[in-house]
């Protein structure tokens, strides 16, 4: 069964939403601004990522310019 990814963007607060699953969340753990929710058997369902400019801007440095420039193009 393929699992159906949703992505969100909060412009306004800069977080980046991605639900994984639509199954009930037990807990959650955060970790340098990303906050990862788990179902009681610890899958995970649903991330935030806060600050994600700033995450992603960050988490990008390291790839190639060439990946950068597919991804951005006026990078």
């Amino acid at each position: 069964m393929a699992r159906k990814s949703k992505v969100l963007y909060e412009k306004e607060d800069d977080v980046l939403n991605i639900w994984l699953s639509k199954k009930p969340i037990y807990h959650a753990v955060e970790r340098d601004g990303v906050v990862t929710h788990f179902t009681k058997n610890n899958e995970p369902v649903y991330i935030e990522i806060l600050d994600a400019s700033r995450f992603l801007k960050e988490t990008t440095k390291s790839l190639p310019k060439e990946i950068k420039e597919q991804i951005w193009p006026t990078v």
